[in-house]
């Protein structure tokens, strides 16, 4: 996972690993972006061109839905699902390995390898779904860690960790700071808030 000035960056390497996509098409669609509305680079990791991951995910989710006429509007691919409701691949592919627990829904077309859902349906399951986490024995006033809010937004612990420095929009203030040896410093957030800004980032 690379980051750039805090927020999730591709490199060509991550999206070749991401997406299974070969270095040759990506090269190709970057060079054709004037007529197929790729994304512009966010800057640079080294030497390597660097895109924005939710800009990078919505185009390619957008592109994967109007290159096949087999696909209705309403279907999504996990990508799209993703960038639909602000989840990493990592959460997605979690909930749909839980599915015999959670009752996540049944793909509602399949092509290829690629899976569709139906997004109005994944939606309303999702949001049902969301609340139950929010089990009614923790408190919303309960403090929690940077980790523990991560897990709460289904998020990799490794794409929060720099929320402390550089949170983005929306991102509660800590509501408790412990100061530990060799001038770290241990934030706690109040649960409440945490969902409280998970509801914004799904709106």
């Amino acid at each position: 996972m690379t980051f750039l000035d805090g927020r999730r960056v591709y490199t060509r390497a991550d999206l070749m690993a991401e997406h299974g996509i070969g270095r040759s098409t990506l090269e190709k669609w970057y060079r054709e972006r004037a007529a197929n509305g790729h994304p512009e680079p966010a800057g640079t990791v080294g030497s390597q061109k660097a895109w924005d991951a939710a800009a990078w995910d919505a185009w390619y989710a957008a592109r994967g839905s109007r290159s096949s006429e087999e696909i209705p509007d309403g279907l999504l691919t996990r990508d799209g699902l993703g960038a639909r409701h602000g989840l990493s691949r990592h959460r997605l592919k979690q909930l749909w390995s839980e599915r015999a627990d959670n009752g996540h829904p049944a793909p509602a077309r399949q092509v290829g390898k690629a899976l569709y859902w139906d997004d109005a349906e994944w939606s309303a399951w999702y949001a049902d779904h969301a609340a139950d986490e929010a089990r009614p024995e923790e408190n919303p006033d309960d403090l929690v860690t940077l980790a523990e809010a991560a897990r709460i937004l289904g998020l990799a612990q490794s794409s929060a960790t720099v929320y402390a420095k550089r949170p983005p929009a929306g991102w509660p203030t800590p509501a408790h700071e412990e100061r530990l040896g060799g001038g770290r410093v241990r934030r706690l957030y109040r649960r409440s808030d945490v969902l409280a800004y998970g509801e914004g980032r799904r709106k």
